[in-house]
């Protein structure tokens, strides 16, 4: 037996598409107004509007870290952010964390340690062992495993991961 299912209003009324909203974000250090459509999440922004498409997009759900960004200097999921929601903030992506030229200190040895093998995840990896730094509390090879634990590797590069963490955190006078 078929079933026939009314709809509800007639197929030619439309929802109208909501207003797109001004926001206002300070990306990389250059200060960017845009219009967008309210359901825009901040990786989308970033790599469809603006073209910086280092950070990557793995599972679209907050469970791999392959978008993580600084946010106010803090690690989070790009992807599940809503751009609007970050109205006045600071974004730093992996292309933002270069200065005068010259890689942060993560970005070295991430090199020095030969820390990526396909390099998919790298870029979420390496700006959240920058928001890991700056949080200042990892000491010790167990706590960077257990805070960086968010962010996935499916190339198992976790070791050199971490020797690069460490290198990097003595380097900027952290302990490790």
């Amino acid at each position: 037996m078929v079933r026939t299912i009314e709809a509800t209003r007639p197929i030619s009324e439309s929802i109208p598409t909501p207003p797109k909203i001004k926001v206002s974000l300070k990306i990389n250090g250059d200060l960017k107004q845009l219009q967008i459509a309210p359901w825009t999440s901040l990786l989308d922004l970033l790599r469809d509007t603006l073209d910086l498409t280092g950070t990557k997009k793995g599972c679209d759900h907050g469970q791999c870290g392959a978008c993580t960004v600084l946010v106010d200097g803090r690690r989070v999921n790009s992807c599940l952010t809503l751009a609007v929601m970050k109205d006045g903030s600071e974004v730093t992506t992996i292309e933002g964390l270069m200065a005068d030229g010259k890689l942060h200190a993560l970005q070295q040895a991430f090199i020095d340690h030969d820390a990526f093998q396909c390099g998919y995840c790298t870029p979420g990896q390496i700006c959240s062992a920058a928001g890991l730094l700056a949080e200042g509390k990892a000491h010790t090879a167990e706590e960077i495993r257990e805070l960086m634990s968010g962010n996935i590797c499916r190339c198992g590069a976790y070791p050199n991961i971490v020797a690069a963490i460490q290198q990097a955190m003595s380097a900027m006078g952290g302990n490790s």
